[in-house]
């Protein structure tokens, strides 16, 4: 699936979320001497705003609106702005009397422009069910954002082939699963001995074709580059957040550069398709290359099941298609998970009462604590949602979601956030897909590469 498709996916995730974030707030108590103000605070507390971002959700919102005021009593006037329109239509909403309750940011730097109608949402029951608490959006000890939903992407794999290779007599590791791969070096020796012995397993090159025809470039460019950046800008200690290190940096070192070209390599060389031919290779080619069993690993992420699934001839089964981080060999990867992130979070309109805050606040964590509530955000969003409210039973059952609710789980590693938000655009990321193509084959050298990241960065930051 192509980088748009993906983020496509996200806003659907986005606006499912958005509708869960009216839950503010449900008024508690009052006061035995009815004034005019007490009145209209208990009214207010009857109805809040939800400002939707995805026309493509719209009626599953309003669904959502008309059963949680039949079972509480509080009404969720749900507005959807057109496409391409929110930040537009939040702008003109914003300021109104009427004010939307519940609206949407773009992660830490949606936050810069929203920051001073966001409310702190730190002690939200919301926030308190969510397993990755460093997803969140913070400023000091503030929480303004929560995710709604979230995808992951690493090295997709099929266990099957693996277990064959682990079982050969002849390996050349002493090493019996994919368990047991937890850095670069160990990656790097099995594809290896894979491509040495892919004729016993079957295979026609350990990795699927890597992908570099026009537009179909963003796994490497975006996806891939997200590790050695975010290496890079975690060691800038003024910023909260690696994404924020990058909007600020005017220049990069692309201080892990020679990482990225680490598993680039082992992508390209231990291939279904020779080097020379991946110009013309889209990701659909490399997806169905492994549902036909041609591959054993393609770098993807979770929106990948749909693509190997639907595949005629997919000889992969369901139960073997699994997850391992992109190790690149940067020292502690050991504990390094999948890159997992999201681009949308809630919010909650700070300037309106006390009362509608927390009944937005309500709203969403009945949303994603509800047995009804949760039988939308499954079955009708269709989302992962990163909150431990959800048992085995309510999550998405596709293997790939599996999988990232696994690593998202998994206290003992340490998940990679999408820091690819930060690049600084379209045109960077373009000039950095062409230059790896062009490396790939054989006209520029790696030493080629950098200089063009180093100076695309540096011009299109300039602008």
């Amino acid at each position: 699936m192509k980088e748009g498709n993906s983020m496509k996916r996200l806003g659907k995730v986005t606006a499912l979320i958005l509708s869960m974030a009216m839950v503010a707030g449900v008024v508690t108590g009052c006061n035995n001497t009815k004034s005019p103000q007490s009145e209209g605070a208990k009214e207010a507390a009857k109805q809040i705003y939800f400002l939707n971002f995805k026309p493509e959700i719209a009626e599953v919102y309003n669904e959502i609106a008309k059963d949680y005021e039949a079972e509480k009593g509080v009404k969720v006037n749900v507005v959807t702005a057109a496409a391409g329109t929110y930040e537009q239509t939040l702008k003109s909403e914003i300021g109104k009397d009427e004010a939307p309750t519940i609206f949407q940011i773009n992660g830490p730097v949606g936050f810069q422009s929203w920051k001073d109608y966001c409310a702190d949402l730190k002690d939200t029951e919301l926030y308190k069910h969510l397993i990755d608490k460093e997803l969140a959006v913070k400023e000091g000890d503030g929480v303004y954002g929560i995710p709604y939903v979230v995808e992951g992407y690493g090295i997709i794999y099929n266990d099957a082939v693996m277990k064959k290779y682990f079982a050969l007599s002849n390996k050349a590791v002493d090493i019996s699963s994919v368990d047991e791969i937890k850095n670069f070096d160990t990656l790097k020796k099995v594809v290896e001995d894979m491509t040495k012995n892919k004729d016993k397993l079957g295979i026609e090159g350990v990795f699927s074709s890597t992908s570099m025809s026009a537009g179909e470039q963003w796994r490497w460019q975006t996806h891939l580059a997200n590790l050695p950046l975010y290496y890079e800008f975690k060691e800038d200690t003024k910023q909260d957040n690696t994404i924020l290190a990058g909007l600020n940096a005017k220049e990069i070192a692309f201080k892990y550069g020679n990482n990225f070209k680490n598993v680039y390599d082992l992508y390209i060389n231990n291939s279904v398709t020779q080097k020379g031919l991946l110009g013309s290779k889209s990701t659909d080619d490399s997806m169905a290359e492994f549902a036909l069993g041609k591959s054993a690993m393609v770098q993807n992420g979770n929106w990948g099941w749909s693509q190997i699934a639907k595949v005629k001839g997919n000889v992969v089964n369901e139960s073997d298609v699994k997850f391992m981080p992109i190790y690149t060999g940067i020292k502690g990867e050991e504990k390094q998970g999948l890159c997992i992130g999201t681009e949308n979070y809630f919010a909650i309109n700070n300037k309106v009462s006390k009362a509608k805050q927390k009944a937005s606040a309500d709203f969403l964590n009945w949303l994603y604590s509800s047995t009804k509530g949760k039988d939308y955000v499954v079955n009708k969003l269709s989302f992962i949602a990163p909150f431990d409210t959800f048992t085995e039973s309510e999550q998405p059952k596709d293997p790939l979601a599996k999988e990232v609710i696994k690593y998202m789980e998994n206290k003992e590693i340490q998940n990679i956030p999408w820091t690819f938000s930060a690049f600084p655009s379209e045109e960077f990321k373009n000039y950095f897909g062409d230059a790896l193509l062009e490396y790939t084959q054989g006209n520029k050298t790696w030493d080629d590469v950098t200089k063009v990241v180093q100076d695309s960065w540096k011009s299109e930051r300039a602008k």
